[in-house]
């Protein structure tokens, strides 16, 4: 088949796709290695670009866990992990948000401008977009989502921009929480109504052995506590399921936990019919887990 023939072919099976998002708001959870890859970053900001001239409303939620353990290294100042969740001190506060806010913030709205898009760069702290409280002692300065005001977001699509949210909440009263990405990216895609919500990894999907990369194609809510239990669903992998059960329930159509180091891996999950990583959701029974 020529190469011309290919590419009719792919637009073809898109068709469906297309139709069936046009208009619609897609939540973009960017995080891990796709983050500090130069190719696949450019790689996933051509893909929400596209996403956005196809006709669909892109969000880009993103996270920047690489950069902040990075600044942190420099300072000195060591890392903990308390069941997932960054512990976060005042002082780690200060670099979470120079690091989000400040830097991968900033970086992402101009890729998204240097290739055509129209980005506009967020943090739940503008319009509090994300309204939360402290979760503990233990944690630090993590936040817990109270609720999410998607007014200003909403303003920003109806502009015609591609919001770029970074996940640092607030109070109200002045003061500033680290939000674990994909817990904000869940919460976000619910209080839009968003249409699908995509995150992305760096690992093939939820696996039964992270050793030998067996995905598990569809997990049915319904099975995660067992997983839990078993061990399959552990560490960072817990919020992220977690955000996705929640926005499943919130009302959000199609959630799916991809791999972020596939170039264009966004594309392929909305646009194919084979699809990739994991689709979380209640329409079927759990697909490849081995119990």
């Amino acid at each position: 088949m020529s190469d011309i023939a290919n590419k009719v072919e792919t637009l073809m099976e898109a068709m469906p796709y297309l139709q069936k998002y046009q208009g619609k708001i897609i939540v973009i959870k960017y995080g891990g290695n796709a983050m500090i890859n130069e190719e696949l970053k450019d790689a996933v900001m051509h893909d929400v670009v596209l996403l956005k001239l196809l006709g669909m409303k892109p969000v880009l939620s993103h996270g920047g866990g690489p950069g902040i353990n990075k600044m942190l290294e420099k300072l000195d100042i060591p890392v903990e992990f308390i069941e997932g969740l960054r512990y976060t001190s005042a002082d780690i506060m200060r670099v979470v948000e120079m690091v989000l806010v400040g830097q991968v913030n900033t970086e992402l709205v101009g890729f998204i401008n240097k290739l055509g898009g129209k980005a506009v760069g967020l943090s739940g702290v503008s319009g509090d977009i994300y309204h939360c409280h402290q979760r503990d002692e233990v944690h630090g300065y993590v936040g817990d989502i109270d609720y999410v005001d998607p007014k200003p977001i909403f303003a920003m699509l109806d502009a015609g921009y591609i919001p770029v949210i970074a996940p640092v909440g607030t109070d109200g009263q002045g003061h500033t929480f680290n939000i674990n990405g994909d817990t904000a990216a869940g919460k976000l895609a619910s209080a839009l109504g968003a249409e699908k919500l995509v995150i992305l990894t760096d690992i093939e999907g939820l696996c039964n052995d992270i050793k030998i990369r067996d995905v598990i194609s569809y997990l049915n809510i319904e099975d995660v506590k067992a997983l839990k239990d078993k061990g399959t669903i552990a560490g960072g992998m817990i919020p992220k399921v977690d955000c996705c059960v929640q926005a499943i329930e919130e009302g959000v159509t199609s959630v799916n936990i991809i791999d972020g180091r596939k170039p264009h891996s966004v594309l392929y999950e909305a646009f194919t019919n084979e699809g990739t990583g994991t689709t979380i959701g209640t329409a079927q029974p759990s697909v490849g887990i081995k119990w």
